[in-house]
């Protein structure tokens, strides 16, 4: 078995922007097809281990009036990975994945991403229990080695909770780490798998606003159309280069957590829901058409937002969730002929941003996949103009940035 494992700004936000950029970069998912080497230990026991690599070179523009080099360059490692999952029993499986970045601190720490314990039964309920992936938006379940754009998350919509830290703390600045929280998951489907949906209750975030330790919730439903999906669980992804036939998809997510934002002074309670929708067409060429759509509507209630422009007393910890409606639309095309060793993809991408109670924020993207071997093999470049990262997490009514060109040549490598 395989798995996929799923993301330069002024003022106060900068270190939060960065910590939630990498926590996005690690969110992903398994899949149930064999890869790597697996070790048959008898008829209903096994063992497997797989491998995934990230690297890419970025160049960004400075904010205007900045001084010495117009241009920043990086070289980052995104995500090198280990997949090990087993079977113990023919309907008890476990999962366990770790990543490793050296993107920010430079620590290259090796992180545990799914611990996994997993009763699947049937189609239409299976019960997964540990820290797994919260059950959202197209993107998130997508993870960036299944997303059809490199930089799917740090140019994306606005984060959801669990992905606001890469470590699980208790003191009100954490509900989970790299889209990952520890609680339980029931999923199935039924109408011949059409109908498909994901069910979890969670941790949510640990002290600070959520004084009373309250639960969060997760939910998500799906329709297939057209062909069925064919992921594990309830994971998806962003592209089946035309090897998963016609794809019509819609899918609807909520989250809801009482006192699931702000902090011991401003609480707040978090709701998030989402829809998106996967379309993916093989042309009479050959050819394949891949849109895929996201809207968001987050909701925090009391008295959060309006406040939220006066400082905290100092070491009272604060949970800045967005609020307020965004949107993400990406087309690619895949051309039907082969140069070299692989298929060229084109892709154009817009999200919007508009939080409450602050100025809005968009970016337009283009870029070329180079698909050498589907998910396991691509090459991507591509270019971002707009002002999400000089704005970054700053929701606040004074929140300004200015309008940056990024380049990013990207490489994926799994097995």
């Amino acid at each position: 078995m395989k798995s996929y494992i799923k993301h330069a700004v002024g003022g106060f936000n900068k270190s939060l922007l960065c910590t939630a950029v990498v926590t996005a970069l690690f969110a992903g998912h398994s899949t149930n097809s064999y890869a790597g080497a697996t070790f048959k230990i008898d008829d209903t026991k096994w063992v497997s281990v797989g491998l995934g690599l990230r690297s890419s070179f970025q160049a960004t523009e400075g904010a205007a009036g900045a001084t010495g080099n117009q241009w920043s360059n990086n070289f980052n490692l995104d995500n090198a990975r280990i997949y090990l999952n087993g079977q113990i029993h023919k309907y008890i499986k476990v999962e366990f994945n770790t990543d490793s970045t050296t993107s920010g601190s430079g620590s290259g720490e090796i992180r545990i991403l799914d611990a996994i314990g997993k009763v699947e039964y049937n189609a239409y309920a299976n019960l997964w229990v540990g820290r797994m992936l919260v059950p959202g938006e197209r993107r998130e379940m997508n993870g960036p080695f299944y997303s059809g754009i490199y930089q799917t998350f740090g140019a994306g919509t606005p984060f959801e909770p669990a992905d606001y830290n890469t470590t699980i703390q208790n003191n009100g600045t954490s509900a989970g780490s790299f889209g990952r929280d520890d609680g339980a998951t029931v999923w199935g489907a039924a109408f011949n798998d059409r109908f498909q949906y994901a069910v979890g209750f969670f941790r949510g975030l640990r002290g600070g606003a959520n004084a009373s330790d309250n639960p969060s919730f997760a939910q998500k439903i799906s329709y297939n159309f057209w062909e069925v999906e064919k992921n594990p669980g309830y994971y998806t992804s962003g592209t089946y280069y035309g090897k998963g036939g016609d794809i019509l998809t819609v899918s609807l997510n909520n989250q809801y957590q009482s006192q699931g934002a702000g902090s011991t002074v401003n609480p707040g309670n978090f709701r998030g829901t989402g829809a998106d929708v996967l379309m993916e067409k093989i042309l009479p060429n050959k050819a394949v058409l891949t849109l895929e759509g996201d809207y968001k509507n987050y909701g925090i209630s009391g008295n959060y937002h309006a406040i939220q422009n006066n400082p905290l007393p100092p070491g009272v910890a604060n949970f800045k969730m967005f609020a307020g409606q965004a949107y993400d639309v990406s087309a690619m095309y895949m051309f039907p002929q082969k140069i070299g060793i692989g298929l060229v993809q084109p892709y154009l991408r817009y999200v919007n941003i508009n939080p409450n109670g602050s100025s809005n924020r968009n970016s337009y993207q283009t870029g070329i996949n180079y698909v050498i071997d589907g998910h396991n093999a691509v090459i991507s470049l591509n270019y971002i103009y707009g002002d999400m990262n000089t704005k970054g997490l700053n929701y606040t009514s004074t929140a300004t940035g200015d309008k940056v060109s990024s380049l990013l040549l990207g490489f994926q490598w799994q097995i």
